[in-house]
C-alpha cells in the first residue's frame, strides 16, 4: 500500500493554535526552493533542519548527507508542535510547515529519495485543510483530516491540487528504524 493513516491522532484545536504562534511571531514564509514542481503559492516555515543550513531556503531541506538535525528558532514559539514532535521515537531530520495557497497546484513529480527501502520516510500531519484538497497518490485521491498522521510513498507518483483555503501540514522527514517499521506495519493490519 502507498498510504497508511498511522495510530497517532493529534489535537487539531492545538495544532492550529501553535501555527498561530509561529506566525505571531513573525515567522514568514518562505517560497518553496522547487519552483518548476509548482504554480501558485507553496511555503515553508522550518521547525527543524541541518545544524549548518542558515539561509531560510536550505533550512526546509532534508539533506540526507547530513546527520546533525536541530530544532528551528521558530519552533521555541510552538510548544505542541515540539510535542508532537516527541512522539515519533526515530532520528527526525527536517520538519517544516508547508502551506499551499487556494488555486495553487502541486504539479506530479516523486521524491526518489523517500521510501521504506531507502531508509527515510516522510510523514504528513494535517493542521488545516479543507475538502478541496485533492491529494493524489498514484492517480489516487487520499484525503487527509487534520490531526490525522499519515505515511505516504512519495517516491511514488504524487500531485495535490487545492481548491479552497490554504492546506498547512505539518511535514517530517525521519529514519526509517523498527519503531517506524512497527507503526507502518500496524497501520497496514487495519
Amino acid at each position: 500500500m502507498d498510504s497508511h493513516k498511522l495510530s497517532l491522532h493529534f489535537d487539531a484545536r492545538r495544532l492550529e493554535e501553535d501555527l498561530e504562534k509561529v506566525l505571531a511571531a513573525s515567522a514568514d514564509w518562505i517560497d518553496h526552493y522547487v519552483t518548476q514542481n509548482y504554480e501558485g503559492s507553496w511555503s515553508v516555515i522550518p521547525l527543524r533542519a541541518n545544524r549548518n543550513a542558515t539561509h531560510p531556503v536550505m533550512m526546509i531541506y532534508s539533506d540526507p548527507t547530513s546527520d546533525d538535525y536541530v530544532d528551528t528558532p521558530f519552533l521555541a514559539a510552538c510548544p505542541y508542535f515540539a510535542e508532537v514532535l516527541g512522539h515519533f521515537h526515530t532520528r527526525l531530520l527536517a520538519a517544516r510547515l508547508m502551506r499551499l495557497g487556494r488555486g495553487s497546484i502541486i504539479k506530479e513529480h516523486r521524491d526518489h529519495d523517500l521510501d521504506v527501502e531507502g531508509g527515510t520516510v516522510r510523514i504528513h500531519v494535517p493542521v488545516v485543510t479543507n475538502p478541496e484538497v485533492h491529494f493524489l497518490l498514484n492517480g489516487r485521491r487520499v484525503i487527509m483530516q487534520a490531526g490525522e498522521c499519515w505515511y505516504l510513498r512519495l517516491s511514488d507518483p504524487h500531485s495535490v491540487r487545492n481548491d479552497g483555503p490554504d492546506r498547512v501540514h505539518l511535514v517530517m522527514d525521519m529514519e526509517v528504524n523498527d519503531w517506524v517499521l512497527a507503526q507502518l506495519g500496524a497501520a497496514l493490519a487495519h
